[in-house]
């Protein structure tokens, strides 16, 4: 990883953090792109404590907000030239009740996915440009039993709650937005080849099942009793550590064998745990038409387009 520049999104705990220490340690330049700067700042501190000479740097983004997302990309462009390795790490799970992002987006579809697109796109051109580029998304094993909604991927009705339900509802909307996560690494892939670009090479990975903030935060929202006692259960059972649950990421970021497109996740039982290996991708994630839809509704959503250009000179364009 000398000398290679490196974006982590959500960087300030958890997967994030741990993901951003070990590109510091192998010697990546790794911008950590966090919403909180004070804690932001204070997991730089730990990374430059654990590895002295890490190169660390902490800039403000909110995946949340397309704004945010267009200024972030900005302000890196002007100071860097050169982006290896993205890491669309930020997320939320199972939030109740449904809440919107400042651009009206349901909150886990906005900041899971469409967030994710946007800084992607607003970032491709840099990474066609960087030999040996790569891109994860960051996504779950609640995508393999999750359906893409293409006729409602807001998942609301006229009032603004979940039509799906109170508890139902949330864990849709999250899979939903893992499962998006993934169709984006796939048809990103297809038609970055399609243009000719031999990168950046485009994952998705998944860590299994691994105890952090986010179940945490599920566990204690409003009629989530069901869900909390089982992330204490599987905690306490089946539960792997941060550094475990960070290597699906690693192994993506690192893998010379890896072709793109590629789902990275653990090698146990039912991939809850484990090594990295490649694992089957979701079926929905592999259908042709649900990919141009979805991309095609990304494009509408986040009014950033992708160009590939003609001749591997790709560039972004966006509102």
């Amino acid at each position: 990883m000398t000398g290679k520049v490196c974006v982590v999104t959500g960087a300030n705990a958890g997967l994030g953090k741990e993901i951003a220490t070990q590109l510091a340690k192998k010697g990546g330049t790794v911008i950590m792109a966090c919403r909180n700067l004070n804690k932001a700042k204070e997991a730089e501190a730990d990374i430059s404590k654990d590895a002295p000479q890490a190169k660390v740097e902490v800039m403000q983004l909110d995946v949340a907000s397309l704004e945010s997302v267009a200024n972030f990309t900005a302000a890196f462009s002007a100071k860097y030239d050169r982006l290896d390795v993205l890491v669309n790490n930020a997320g939320i799970m199972a939030i109740y009740p449904r809440q919107e992002t400042p651009d009206g987006f349901e909150m886990q579809l906005g900041i899971n996915y469409l967030g994710a697109w946007a800084l992607t796109g607003r970032l491709l051109d840099m990474l066609i440009k960087t030999e040996g580029s790569r891109v994860v998304n960051q996504s779950s094993f609640a995508a393999f039993n999750a359906t893409v909604f293409l006729d409602d991927l807001q998942m609301s009705n006229k009032d603004g709650r979940s039509k799906y339900g109170k508890f139902l509802g949330r864990w849709a909307a999250y899979g939903q937005s893992k499962l998006a996560q993934i169709c984006h690494m796939t048809e990103l892939s297809r038609r970055l080849a399609a243009a000719g670009h031999a990168h950046p090479k485009c994952f998705s990975a998944h860590p299994g099942y691994v105890y952090t903030n986010l179940q945490a935060t599920a566990g204690n929202q409003a009629g989530a009793l069901l869900a909390g006692t089982f992330f204490k259960i599987a905690d306490s059972t089946i539960g792997q550590k941060v550094d475990m649950g960070a290597l699906p990421v690693l192994y993506a970021i690192s893998e010379e064998s890896l072709q793109g497109g590629e789902l990275i996740g653990p090698d146990g039982l039912l991939s809850t745990a484990g090594y990295p290996a490649v694992v089957t991708v979701p079926s929905q994630a592999l259908d042709d038409d649900t990919n141009a839809k979805l991309w095609e509704a990304s494009e509408q959503l986040t009014k950033v387009t992708y160009d590939f250009g003609k001749r591997g000179d790709g560039s972004v364009s966006g509102a």
